[in-house]
């Protein structure tokens, strides 16, 4: 499974999602908004779909309104799942 180039090899790489910071209020924590475009299976129109996902925040950089790029990752507490990789663009 490990090789010499690469001796870290997940087989089941880790998902990465983009969305907007709705909540930091509570501490080391965000809840960001993340949607999906997603064809409906009957009718074949478009539908955004929404899910809340709790994401770790350590440093307690972003803030309401940025766009974070976030990364799954072992459970952390009872509904944190995912974990701030990056803040893409602030909010104005």
């Amino acid at each position: 499974m490990t090789d010499e180039t690469n001796p870290v090899k997940r087989e089941n790489p880790r998902k990465v999602r983009e969305g907007i910071v709705v909540s930091d209020k509570m501490n080391a924590t965000l809840v960001v908004a993340v949607n999906e475009r997603v064809s409906h299976p009957r009718y074949g129109k478009t539908v955004q779909r929404t899910k809340k996902l709790y994401v770790h925040d350590a440093a307690n950089d972003a803030k309401v309104g940025d766009r974070v790029r976030v990364q799954e990752t072992r459970p952390l507490s009872k509904l944190k799942r995912w974990r701030l990789t990056e803040i893409v663009e602030r909010a104005r």
